[in-house]
């Protein structure tokens, strides 16, 4: 029997844990350059879950739509916030269905005993603080990929 490669892997939806700053890395890659309208946010607090529906450009995928050049795609996910006691935002119109946000990255900023605030970064400088009991970053898709509708890729200057 010979290892397994990369390339083995079947194509399937992302469902991902983050507990530690190591893995939370891995997620914040991956949402890179989602977009998602403001109305698509929500914190509850009696379940103490801040979660986003976000439309996420496949990353995993872009390095196959270049080698084949083929369109490249998105995919509608849940990134979520498990064990949240507060959120705070600055920059973020908070339900507005016609402001789409944009998701740079996500960062956690460790406290004391495991608790600590994890930091979503906006593009145009809006920023939404989650205070965190203990860290638990859930991502996962819930739809099939669609073409990306600007067919290409997101760049930063």
């Amino acid at each position: 029997m010979s290892d397994a490669r990369f390339e083995d892997g079947g194509e399937a939806p992302l469902r991902l844990i983050a507990r530690d700053d190591a893995d939370l890395q891995v997620i914040s890659a991956l949402v890179q350059d989602a977009v998602f309208p403001a109305s698509e946010m929500q914190f509850t607090r009696r379940d103490r879950r801040f979660a986003i529906l976000l439309n996420r450009f496949r990353w995993e995928d872009a390095p196959g739509a270049e080698r084949r050049r083929r369109d490249f795609e998105r995919v509608q996910a849940v990134l979520m916030l498990n064990d949240v006691l507060a959120v705070r935002s600055q920059g973020v119109p908070k339900g507005d269905a016609d402001t789409v946000l944009s998701l740079l990255s996500l960062a956690f900023e460790p406290g004391d005993e495991g608790a600590g605030e994890v930091v979503l970064t906006l593009a145009g400088d809006g920023v939404i603080a989650c205070q965190v009991e203990a860290l638990e970053v859930v991502l996962k898709d819930v739809t099939r990929p669609y073409i990306a509708p600007s067919r290409r890729a997101p760049e930063h200057s």
